[in-house]
């Protein structure tokens, strides 16, 4: 039987508008959501000119409606996070633990323009009679959803609040993981934060987790470098828009590290011309992580790298979401990382221009759509 519901749809050119979709039963190894709650983030915004239709939203918590036969993992009346990166557990990169980048299903890493075997049915979702794919596999702007059984985590804590499980889906996860995954941030360490928006704040969390001693934060927003030393920056650097390469907020960050630099510099701006950044921030040997996805040519000055630093473009903080995904809501339930405090101002479907408005201008550390 199928289910008639609200969702957002990106219409490929720019445009979007909320429209009523069909969603069907699942198939043997597919689970349909109720979601609850979808947070936001650039991503969803920039999936308006893929160039076709999809259902909207890569982000989300919710409860299970209906399991295929095949289905082990969960149950109806289950509370799951969804997970973009469904692994297929088969592929070289899947048997190497990289499950995030599996070569089968990953909706960035497998291409298809963002449609692979890791998407559910396509016939399971139509609007307007016609077949429609989902963001990034799982479409979660939507009242229900249709995803694989990779797609979804059981939530630990099955009474925990949907607005803050859905952030953990890819702002958190990407953060988090960038620091203790990627970077494995050592004891006694010192870290330097570019950016300090939503997933800045939980690279910064990451961070914290692992017990760095030095967290340094830096933005050219006062309001955020505040909100950073509540998420757990010890020291903060207030940055001038016209420092470029921030050449000159790299000088501070030695002044308050012996000299030398940090041990780790996290880049969570998605400025193209501060891709560079976090090399000049770091020490000989150090590791600088370019978290923000930062896909146009970047010039480097190759005296950056000297002498052994080490530059990692990480994708979604490693996450193998079996794993994490409770590893974050255990910290959080221990309360030593916080997620309620970064949900800024939640929103209904009808409000998304509003949503995207308030994210695009900076009002935001996260923004959630709730049903």
């Amino acid at each position: 039987m199928s289910i008639k519901c609200k969702a957002a749809i990106a219409k490929g050119d720019g445009s979007y508008s909320i429209e009523t979709i069909e969603v069907q039963n699942p198939k043997e190894d597919e689970v349909l959501v109720a979601i609850k709650a979808a947070s936001l983030c650039h991503t969803d915004h920039d999936s308006l000119n893929w160039g076709k239709p999809i259902v909207m939203g890569h982000e989300g918590s919710g409860i299970v409606e209906a399991v295929g036969a095949d289905v082990k993992s969960v149950k109806v009346g289950d509370a799951v996070i969804l997970n973009w990166a469904t692994p297929c557990g088969e592929c070289f990169q899947c048997k190497h633990e990289n499950e995030h980048i599996c070569e089968n299903n990953s909706p960035v890493v497998a291409g298809a323009n963002g449609y692979t075997p890791g998407h559910a049915h396509k016939e399971g979702t139509t609007w307007n009679g016609n077949t429609i794919e989902r963001s990034f596999n799982i479409g979660t702007i939507s009242e229900y959803t249709l995803v694989k059984e990779s797609a979804v985590v059981k939530n630990p804590i099955q009474d925990m609040n949907h607005s803050s499980a859905s952030i953990i889906s890819c702002g958190v996860m990407t953060g988090f993981g960038s620091a203790v995954n990627t970077a494995k941030v050592e004891v006694n360490s010192s870290a330097v934060v570019l950016g300090t928006g939503g997933v800045g704040l939980n690279v910064i969390q990451g961070i914290k987790v692992s017990k760095a001693s030095k967290i340094i934060a830096i933005d050219v927003n006062q309001q955020r470098l505040d909100m950073a030393v509540e998420f757990g920056a010890t020291h903060t650097i207030l940055a001038d828009k016209n420092d470029k390469g921030l050449l000159n907020a790299a000088e501070k960050v030695k002044e308050m590290t012996d000299g030398r630099g940090a041990d780790y510099a996290f880049e969570c701006t998605a400025i193209p011309e501060l891709g560079a950044a976090p090399l000049a921030m770091v020490r000989n040997a150090g590791t600088a992580v370019q978290v923000s996805g930062i896909e146009q040519e970047v010039l480097i000055d190759m005296a950056l790298f000297e002498w052994d630093k080490k530059y990692i473009n990480p994708l979604y903080g490693k996450c193998n979401p079996q794993k994490d995904f409770p590893k974050i809501v255990e910290h959080y339930h221990k309360g030593e990382i916080m997620l309620d405090e970064m949900i800024t101002r939640t929103y209904p479907i009808e409000d998304l221009e509003q949503a995207f408005d308030d994210m695009l201008t900076g009002k935001n550390a996260k923004g959630v759509i709730v049903f």
